[in-house]
């Protein structure tokens, strides 16, 4: 009885706000990553009731709590909305991240590319994407400080790309980028239409894919860093809040940690003078800043040679054509 008292003692305080603290300061591998999540409250939002979010939502916050990970999500904040107004309950959904000890950034109101729309109604939909956020933080005493760009496309010149910038320096917004980009929405398509179909062997094995695949990126992206600064770089991961990683986050966090990676905060990541690095990318797709940096520097077309794919039969059952 005494064991079982003082083992439950032992978790509480690892799940305690000090004891994480006190994880995250400890000396650690030399690998790090900062874990960001886009697309709050739900990537699929449209699609789902309201007590079918709150399930997911609530399986993916816990996971991410438990893993004790200083992270930040990003919200579009039209799919805060029912039948075009704002919906109180889904507003409360959005609290859960906040209470959970997340951040939250800007991620647009309606996940607009900034290839696609010009300038002024990208702008107006950063404004439009933060009058929940900044009321929720403002709440609780905090700013709103992160953008993350939709689809990870920050313009097709440099004049809109600068002036987008600069946009977002006057209203007092940091760029959010992103080193391990990946394909982790194919999957998550995938694994929602197995489940549709009622399939839970589709559905597993999407997930154990999903793991295989997410390794082969971690990797792909180490061999990126080390070519381009001769050492490990301080990692930003990308995933998306979905149904996919709410019921595999802890698989995949399992993955990170036998890769030797330490979790830290979006703002300790970008400590690390890589990000400091030029980027005069302006191509037509949303890529990893590491590839930015490459094509920055001149790299050529080997320089991004073996870069993991999603496999044919997860592309064939999410309905997609490419990457």
């Amino acid at each position: 009885m005494k064991t079982t008292v003082h083992s439950l003692f032992l978790l509480l305080l690892l799940l305690s706000d000090k004891s994480i603290s006190q994880i995250q300061d400890l000396p650690g591998p030399a690998k790090q990553v900062s874990v960001t999540v886009d697309d709050l409250p739900l990537n699929i939002a449209r699609h789902v009731s309201n007590e079918e979010m709150k399930s997911i939502v609530g399986s993916l916050v816990f996971k991410i709590r438990s893993e004790g990970i200083p992270g930040i999500a990003f919200v579009n904040e039209n799919k805060l909305e029912l039948h075009g107004r704002r919906d109180t309950e889904r507003v409360n959904i959005l609290k859960t991240w906040i209470d959970a000890g997340i951040e939250l950034g800007n991620h647009t109101y309606s996940h607009k590319s900034a290839n696609a729309v010009p300038v002024a109604d990208y702008e107006q939909d950063i404004l439009q994407g933060e009058r929940t956020i900044k009321e929720l933080l403002t709440e609780r005493g905090m700013t709103l400080r992160y953008f993350r760009h939709p689809f990870l496309m920050t313009g097709r010149s440099l004049e809109v790309k600068n002036e987008i910038t600069r946009f977002l320096i006057d209203h007092g917004y940091r760029i959010a980028p992103v080193t391990i980009d990946n394909a982790e929405w194919i999957f998550s398509a995938a694994y929602d239409n197995a489940r549709n179909n009622n399939d839970t062997t589709l559905m597993k094995k999407v997930g154990r894919e999903y793991i295989k695949y997410m390794k082969a990126k971690f990797q792909y992206y180490e061999r990126q860093s080390d070519s381009l600064f001769g050492r490990q770089i301080k990692q930003i991961l990308l995933i998306h809040s979905n149904r996919l990683n709410s019921e595999y986050f802890n698989i995949l966090c399992t993955m990170m940690k036998d890769l030797q990676y330490r979790f830290i905060s979006l703002d300790e990541a970008l400590k690390d003078h890589a990000y400091s690095s030029k980027d005069t990318y302006t191509g037509g797709s949303g890529i990893s800043w590491l590839d930015r940096w490459a094509i920055s520097q001149g790299k050529t077309k080997d320089f991004f040679a073996n870069e993991p794919r999603a496999p044919l039969f997860i592309m064939q059952l999410a309905h997609v054509d490419n990457e």
